[in-house]
């Protein structure tokens, strides 16, 4: 052993005699197993409170465990924009927020943390974003009951269609219906009084949407569909009940229903609708759209920083299109290469099946590739669709579904195939790797099987990550194999150019007075897009104040964060690695997904000494 000079010996001595009168520290070793073993309980406790939770929040959200591919409720539909069920989800949300705060976040660490801040910070938002009346604008171009009736009711959406007892199910749900029209006619006759209604240009393509689903005979309807293709297996007696009982809820309760919203629109709503389209021009609207801004974005940026970045996009995205254009050899303004890429012939589709057949092929390219740069893929199968005819006028140009938890319904991209003289050969292969591989169905389905999270991160979202992550696939293309045209190049850099002008014109109805018919002449002034697809674009950011803002900024800050990996770690960075550090724990606030790559990028350090 060791031995000590003369002088520590007698101050060792003295220490002993003095600790022998006060009890016995433990050492630190143990101090710190106590701690571990402390985290330890601490985070099996929440775990424990995070799946209790979710339970509560199936039954009270029915719907959401029907998209999940949880049918315990598929039979049951609240009355969700009712005062008493507004109440009942104000007070659920509080007592949790309540219960895991007092378990508190000291000693966690890694996934026991993200799960603890990301469950507080939500909890919190959803209380903060009572103080807008959301519930007083139920019904709007992107969104109404009849249409989410229609998509779970026709047979081939979420509400499956397999057993009698599912065609129960739908019997009980469809049921229901009335009761919720009347709650959002109330709510909407609410909204007048107070002066918080939707805008006219809305509500005006409401209407047409409505006329689309009401029809005359129950047969002629979608909703007749889970009966026209009935299973073969099911009895004759079941057979006969259940077409009676669909002709009767049809033609007795749902079909009335849609007839009544959509004469209370028409006749009552309208004449009471606004000319302004800006939140900002509602009671409180300045701070609502605020609000929306940083929910979206999951940061502090206010409405002017936000616009700011967005012109600085524009221009910049512009330079690199000037630089296609002089690559092709084009002459002309930035206007007239737009113009060429929107009119020339040779970039459209001829028919339906040729647009869905072009994407089924980029399917097979890019899955070559897709292991050079990935090591984290999704096990849950994946199809491609087109949108179905009575909403793909205001629908996106693509969307993705993402799959039932049980691997019964697969991750579904949807292709939009209305107008097909606006789809434009160069405008798929990014929305490709957008909205499918190895975008939405790559983060979506590989965060639902990440079977050690709990259930409200697999199964909830950032939306700021969710869409960042989107828009950041889409600038994979070339090491996927794609993009080997500079005119198929230009498509991505044109809806990389779509994203930042989104800031700009989001920003612009909503804070600083622009008007639709300004946003839509900015749009075809600075972009390729067509009129169609811009004036659908800007009726859905004035539905959907903020949520626009989320593509850019998520994608913005994935880049810096590999930018920074790149710079840090030279030649040792792995962009295999990468993609799985940012994939590995679902979606995630932007703050926090700076941390943990930030903590990465120390591990890959410390690990090559």
């Amino acid at each position: 052993m060791t031995q000590r000079p003369a002088p520590l010996l007698r101050l060792a001595v003295l220490s002993l005699a003095i600790a022998s009168l006060a009890p016995l520290a433990p050492p630190a070793h143990a101090a710190q197993a106590q701690e571990a073993a402390d985290a330890g309980t601490k985070a099996a406790r929440l775990n424990a409170l995070y799946e209790e939770y979710w339970e509560g929040y199936l039954k009270l959200y029915p719907l959401d465990a029907t998209y999940q591919g949880d049918n315990r409720y598929n039979d049951q539909l609240p009355d969700f924009d009712s005062a008493a069920y507004r109440a009942d989800t104000r007070k659920f949300t509080q007592d949790w927020l309540r219960r895991i705060e007092a378990v508190g976040a000291d000693g966690l660490t890694g996934q026991d943390l993200l799960s603890y801040q990301i469950f507080v910070r939500n909890a919190k938002d959803r209380l903060e974003s009572d103080k807008y009346p959301e519930w007083m604008l139920p019904v709007n171009q992107m969104y109404s009951l009849p249409t989410v009736a229609v998509q779970l009711g026709s047979g081939s959406g979420a509400q499956p269609f397999k057993t009698v007892k599912d065609y129960d199910d739908w019997l009980a749900r469809g049921n229901r219906l009335p009761v919720l029209v009347d709650t959002e006619i109330d709510n909407m006759r609410q909204g007048i009084k107070a002066g918080v209604v939707q805008p006219r240009a809305l509500m005006e393509k409401v209407l047409p949407q409505l006329d689309a689903l009401i029809q005359d005979k129950p047969e002629d309807t979608l909703l007749w569909g889970p009966i026209r293709s009935m299973p073969a297996g099911f009895g004759e007696a079941d057979r006969k009940r259940l077409a009676q009982a669909y002709r009767e809820m049809i033609a007795t309760r749902i079909l009335p229903a849609f007839r009544k919203l959509r004469g209370f629109i028409a006749d009552e709503y309208l004449p009471k609708a606004r000319e302004s389209v800006g939140l900002d021009k509602l009671p409180d609207g300045a701070a609502w759209y605020a609000f929306n801004a940083r929910q979206s974005t999951t940061t502090g940026m206010s409405p002017d920083e936000i616009h700011r970045i967005g012109l600085d996009e524009v221009a910049r995205i512009h330079g690199e299109i000037r630089k296609i254009m002089a690559e092709t050899g084009f002459k002309g303004s930035l206007q007239d290469f737009f113009e060429f890429m929107k009119s020339d012939p040779k970039f459209g589709f001829k028919t339906e099946d040729a647009l869905l057949a072009y994407y089924r092929a980029l399917e097979a390219r890019i899955n070559k590739r897709v292991p050079e740069q990935f090591t984290l893929i999704p096990k849950s199968p994946f199809e491609i669709r087109p949108v179905e005819a009575f909403r793909a006028k205001s629908a996106a140009g693509g969307e993705y579904m993402q799959p039932s938890e049980d691997g019964s319904r697969p991750g579904i991209f949807y292709v939009n195939t209305y107008d097909l003289p606006t789809r434009k050969t160069w405008d798929a292969e990014d929305l490709y790797l957008h909205e499918a591989i190895p975008g939405h169905h790559f983060q979506l389905a590989l965060q639902q099987e990440l079977q050690s999270l709990p259930k409200f991160r697999r199964f909830g979202g950032e939306t700021a990550f969710i869409e960042g992550w989107g828009l950041y696939a889409e600038s994979l293309g070339k090491s996927l194999g794609v993009y080997e045209s500079p005119y198929d190049y230009f498509g991505y850099l044109q809806n990389e150019l779509w994203r930042a002008i989104r800031l700009v014109t989001d920003t612009g109805l909503h804070s600083k007075g622009w008007t639709r018919e300004q946003v839509i002449r900015y749009m075809l002034e600075n972009s390729a897009e067509s009129e169609t697809q811009s004036t659908a674009e800007a009726e859905r950011y004035i539905a959907w104040p903020g949520q626009a803002l989320a593509y850019k900024i998520g994608e913005l800050k994935i880049q810096s964060l590999r930018r920074q990996a790149e710079r840090e770690l030279g030649d040792k960075f792995d962009i295999r690695g990468f993609h799985a550090e940012v994939l590995k724990d679902g979606a995630v606030p932007l703050d926090i997904l700076q941390q943990k790559v930030e903590r990465w990028i120390q591990e890959r350090k410390a690990s090559r000494g």
